[in-house]
């Protein structure tokens, strides 16, 4: 019996870190069925603008857009309470002026600051 308990503890905590290892990652957003890597980037001092890079862009053009401007969105919430963004690259540009560079796509905007 102290057996069984031990395994089924044992299985628990196994099973327990694999979304820390990045097996379970039912909560990530899915865009065009796929994943991406994406990392908004801006200065401590002035968290208005900032750039968002993401990778692996051959997954899928569209998925990787429609991430940037999620990842985008969350930062300009997080900063600033507002989902508006003032682009100067923006994911929604023609696909003839994006720039793949291995594999990665950045784009680059200002929150809209509802103080200002």
């Amino acid at each position: 019996m102290m057996t069984r308990v031990l395994c089924i503890l044992a299985l628990a905590a196994t099973l327990g870190g694999c979304g820390r290892a990045g097996i379970f990652k039912s909560d990530e957003p899915v865009f065009d069925g796929q994943r991406f890597r994406t990392v908004v980037k801006s200065e401590r001092k002035n968290r208005q603008v900032f750039t968002v890079t993401v990778h692996q862009v051959s997954k899928s053009v569209e998925g990787a857009r429609a991430a940037a401007d999620y990842k985008a969105t969350q930062h300009c919430i997080q900063f600033f309470g507002t989902s508006e963004i003032d682009w100067t690259l923006a994911p929604n540009a023609d696909a003839q002026t994006l720039r793949v560079v291995d594999d990665t796509l950045t784009f680059s905007g200002s929150c809209h600051d509802p103080a200002a």
